[in-house]
């Protein structure tokens, strides 16, 4: 159910035969022998409101908070007074531990024909600067692990809510019938907040995202428990006929409509899922572009989530997050050991993001294809202790890259600590709006009706970043 103000789906295969004469049971799992069914499911493919300028997403998602004026934020003014009582008003943060100022352990150098400064924690990336949107002044509403990922990724605080890859094919659906319109690359780490921050919330259950790990069996019984395929089908089928029976007698019920939608996503998963992850029809200077080469192994399992995350778009799938790997200390949240602890995120990331931003390109897809780089918040310019950094969300760093994106740009921008966004601060809600956007959906009119109101991802906020976009 929704306000009306979004276009109704039509009859779908389960309601002709919810509704139709008895009779249609071995229709269900025949259609998944042969072609596509128009409307089989939740997720199917669905008109923009507008021409898109991006048709997927690849969230990098940065667990723990990088810090925005060791990355791509410098301030010269941090290694003047390194060591030094910082001369602003300062917050209460995440521990109330305030040191003195903290200087950047790394250069920055001008990058580019646009001369975008980048420090040596990415030179790969760097190297692509020219690609990327870089917007300095992201500023969050919470400070806290927990509550800030529910935020960035749901546009709201509280537990519970549709997550933004679970709008995104709630407006849009999917172009791929074989695999889930959501996926969730598990790099090692999954965030504070679990997988709530995945969820589809009060959407339909069919379009939470689906985990897919980067290591190890990807899918959680993909492989098929039955000795033959004519076996497993007549079991799909008295499944089938099984639910439709407690359809009749119930009517419509979330749980077991996405149950339904996902046993029939399951059976096609098994063939797609093994072809998504063989890459072994990778050529060697693919692997090597990604790190696959680089004997770090947090390095191979990000490459490899990379590689998969382009195949996925390829596929169709139409809202892929990557999580982080982990390097054997903590995720991207220095409270102390801040050299060691951004260096070895830094590595594990920076060659296969790299090589994605330039694959895409080569294969003329990085223009349809949307991607981000974000953590929940960013970190203080003093130190906690003697070489931490606490959070910070009253200004930090993202960036954006093709989807309709201007290449090359730096949008607004912190004070001279790196502390507060001063100028064009960007809210999450903005950001929600804009990716929004460039798929073609109006952030206004994506809405849900729930709890008696319409409900959207940015609730009654959000402008587009207008000045970041081609």
């Amino acid at each position: 159910m929704h306000c009306g103000r979004f276009i109704d789906r039509g009859l779908t295969r389960r309601d002709m035969l919810l509704r139709s004469a008895s009779g249609f049971g071995a229709l269900a799992f025949a259609a998944l022998e042969s072609e596509p069914a128009e409307g089989a499911d939740e997720t199917g493919s669905r008109k923009p409101h507008f021409p898109a300028k991006a048709r997927s997403v690849i969230f990098l998602y940065m667990d723990g908070g990088p810090s925005q004026v060791d990355t791509f934020d410098p301030k010269p003014r941090l290694t003047r007074e390194h060591g030094k009582p910082i001369a602003v008003k300062t917050h209460p943060t995440q521990f109330n531990n305030v040191g003195a100022v903290l200087g950047s352990p790394w250069k920055f150098h001008p990058r580019g024909a646009s001369g975008t400064p980048v420090s040596d924690l990415f030179p790969h990336v760097g190297a692509m600067v020219d690609d990327l949107a870089v917007v300095r002044s992201m500023v969050s509403n919470f400070s806290e692990h927990t509550a800030a990922n529910y935020f960035l990724h749901t546009g709201s605080g509280l537990q519970g809510r549709p997550s933004q890859g679970a709008w995104a094919t709630y407006g849009l659906g999917s172009e791929s019938r074989d695999l889930p319109g959501f996926v969730v690359l598990n790099g090692g780490l999954i965030p504070p907040g679990g997988m709530d921050c995945f969820n589809s919330g009060f959407l339909p259950a069919a379009y939470q995202g689906s985990l897919f790990k980067a290591a190890g069996e990807p899918v959680a019984n993909i492989a098929p428990a039955e000795r033959t395929r004519e076996l497993q089908i007549r079991k799909l089928e008295l499944a089938r006929a099984l639910d439709r029976g407690v359809l009749g007698r119930m009517g419509d019920h979330d749980a077991l409509e996405a149950a339904i939608a996902n046993g029939e996503l399951a059976f096609r998963m098994q063939s797609a899922v093994p072809e998504l992850l063989d890459i072994h029809g990778e050529s060697r200077a693919t692997l090597k572009l990604y790190g696959f080469d680089d004997p770090y192994p947090p390095t191979q399992i990000y490459a490899r989530e990379c590689l998969i995350a382009r195949r996925l778009v390829e596929r169709g799938v139409r809202f892929v997050e990557l999580l982080c790997p982990s390097v054997g200390g903590d995720r991207w949240d220095q409270h102390s050991g801040l050299k060691t602890g951004h260096q070895n995120n830094a590595h594990a990331v920076d060659q296969p993001i790299a090589g994605l931003l330039a694959d895409l390109k080569a294969r003329g897809l990085l223009e349809s294809t949307l991607v981000v780089w974000a953590g929940e918040f960013g970190r203080t310019p003093m130190a906690q202790g003697t070489d931490g950094r606490d959070h910070n969300p009253f200004g930090f760093t993202i960036w954006l890259a093709g989807g309709g994106v201007k290449g090359g740009v730096v949008h607004g921008a912190t004070d001279d600590y790196g502390y507060h966004a001063v100028h064009d601060k960007v809210e999450i809600h903005d950001l929600h709006a804009t990716m929004l956007h460039l798929l073609g959906i109006d952030h206004k009119r994506l809405v849900y009706r729930f709890g008696g109101r319409d409900m959207r991802l940015t609730d009654v906020h959000g402008e587009i970043v207008t000045p970041i976009l081609a």
